[in-house]
């Protein structure tokens, strides 16, 4: 099997269109992005279980991660300094080379900007999912 580039898998973020059919603008210099999806435990331990903790899955849950270089002109960017300064939720979708997707709706619930004297002007965002996040895969 081969192996993903981490460099292949782009985020994208809802810049126009509607719920039903959303227009996607990729995250302009990203350099790095990571989904995060997890469960809250439920605690089933019975007094059979011989002294074991038993749990099953509760909640789920997912945001996203990513970070990269200020562009001069980025639509995505400002698409989502207006969700931010709006206090909006918005799409995303993770695309991998595949074709498989990872969608779903959020909110940003962390923007710093960096300007450092002597480098690149970066960003970095979390976008915490309100929801399900959405499988798909098609075609690439």
């Amino acid at each position: 099997m081969a192996k993903i580039a981490g460099v292949d898998v782009l985020l994208y973020i809802q810049t126009g269109g509607t719920d039903e059919a959303p227009t996607y603008t990729v995250v302009g210099g990203q350099s790095g992005a990571t989904l995060n999806r997890s469960a809250k435990l439920i605690e089933t331990t019975s007094k059979d279980a011989y002294g074991w903790a038993e749990n099953v899955a509760g909640v789920l849950s997912w945001s996203l991660e990513c970070d990269g270089f200020m562009l001069a002109s980025d639509a995505a960017l400002d698409a989502l300094d207006t969700a931010f300064n709006s206090r909006t939720s918005l799409k995303a979708e993770v695309r991998m080379p595949s074709g498989k997707k990872f969608t779903g709706t959020c909110i940003i619930t962390d923007f710093p900007y960096e300007f450092p004297k002597d480098d690149a002007a970066t960003y970095k965002i979390t976008l915490t999912g309100t929801g399900a996040l959405t499988v798909t895969t098609a075609t690439p």
